[in-house]
């Protein structure tokens, strides 16, 4: 199936000559050639013992039930794994901040992941769960990096590897590691995109703090009882991208292929109006052309799922676009943020406290979908519901 991609299973043929074959010497044969395989693949040795291939899901399924979640630091404890189990999800998606690489040097990249698998949960939701993944800035490999970061070739292959995509895959060559799938049969498919927001990102812009530093500038504002803004703002150069050209029409490929439900899975925040930190509205133009871009192709049934904030929150647009537009931010896994950033565009409250996002699905009668955002023990605390006939493009 295009855009879900199978963990990678290295297969070897034993011939067994003779009656007299010494077992000792064949499972240690086998081990060494497992290991083996997995060093040529660019895997650690954890990595390469974990040779269980991933759960696949039929294109034809019919899905009901996705979650979803970013920002997990493989350091710290992850309990939220049993909610998640705990609702059942059909598919899961990672949407970036996966691990917390943060460096230059791959074997320490590598480890990392190797400490994330290692996670009684996370193991047994990639061994138990279909699921899709997406890098952000801290799996791709520096806070807040683009396509300055030097690594970004070798931290791909660790990515690729890691996550099992084959060998054979664009992901591992073009410009980027974005992904889509369409999953479901005609009147009930689902398609998931997952932009590489990373690999080709200009420069970002940063805001005019008057000579302070950004920790003290901040400060002032909290203790001002107002909203604390990040340190970025939007970026006007109309060459400015987080994608590129490439990218940009592989995008307009995917919203021009039939689907009922299109959940846009976006590692940064696609509708928050001023954050201050990374997100689509940072780069003005790729903001406004993805609205467009949604106008153009005639794509129904668009919903955005977002990560990266250390916080939950429902935004809703509905001016100047096709349709009323939704992004679902959910994060962290384990990262919970001190301060809440403005943000015109939320609905209700937002939490700070650990959480995953889930989309329940419903295609009988007159379809709809519920996006939740639930907290470390099942809790929903946020809750919205969104008929698909009000995602529909009316020219």
């Amino acid at each position: 199936m295009h855009g879900y991609q199978s963990r990678t299973v290295f297969n070897y043929e034993l011939s067994i000559m003779s009656s007299h074959f010494d077992r000792r010497a064949f499972l240690k044969l086998s081990s060494l050639l497992l290991s083996e395989a997995g060093l040529l693949a660019g895997l650690s040795q954890a990595q390469a013992s974990e040779q269980a291939a991933q759960p696949q899901v039929a294109k034809s399924k019919v899905l009901t039930r996705i979650a979803f979640g970013s920002c997990a630091k493989q350091s710290k404890p992850q309990p939220i794994w049993d909610a998640v189990l705990q609702t059942k999800p059909e598919m899961f998606l990672f949407l970036g901040d996966n691990i917390y690489g943060d460096t230059r040097d791959m074997g320490v990249l590598s480890q990392k992941y190797d400490q994330f698998a290692a996670i009684p949960g996370v193991k047994k939701l990639r061994e138990t769960v279909p699921h899709m993944a997406i890098w952000d800035d801290h799996d791709f490999g520096e806070n807040d990096a683009g396509a300055e970061y030097p690594m970004k070739e070798e931290s791909r292959k660790i990515f690729c590897d890691f996550w099992g995509v084959p060998s054979d895959s664009p992901r591992r060559t073009r410009d980027g590691v974005y992904t889509a799938a369409i999953i479901g049969r005609p009147g009930r498919r689902v398609q998931i995109i997952m932009p590489d927001l990373r690999f080709n990102r200009t420069p970002l812009n940063h805001l005019d703090l008057g000579g302070k530093k950004y920790e003290d500038w901040a400060k002032e504002l909290e203790a001002a009882g107002k909203l604390v803004p990040g340190p970025y703002e939007r970026n006007p150069d109309p060459h400015a991208t987080m994608i590129g050209e490439q990218q940009w029409a592989w995008i307009e490929e995917q919203l021009r292929k039939p689907a009922e439900i299109r959940i846009f899975a976006s590692s940064l925040q696609v509708l928050a109006d001023f954050p201050g930190w990374e997100a689509w509205i940072n780069y003005a133009r790729d903001h406004d052309r993805l609205l467009e871009l949604i106008r153009k192709t005639k794509a129904n049934g668009v919903v955005f799922i977002s990560g990266d904030t250390h916080y939950a929150e429902l935004s809703k647009l509905d001016v100047n676009v096709p349709y009323p537009l939704y992004d679902l931010t959910s994060s962290g896994i384990t990262e919970k943020w001190p301060v809440l950033p403005p943000n015109s565009l939320r609905v209700g409250e937002a939490i700070r406290e650990a959480n995953f996002g889930l989309i329940d699905i419903v295609w009988e009668k007159e379809p709809f979908i519920v996006m939740k955002a639930l907290d470390v023990n099942g809790k929903v605390k946020i809750e919205h519901k969104i008929g698909l006939q009000e995602l529909q493009v009316h020219c």
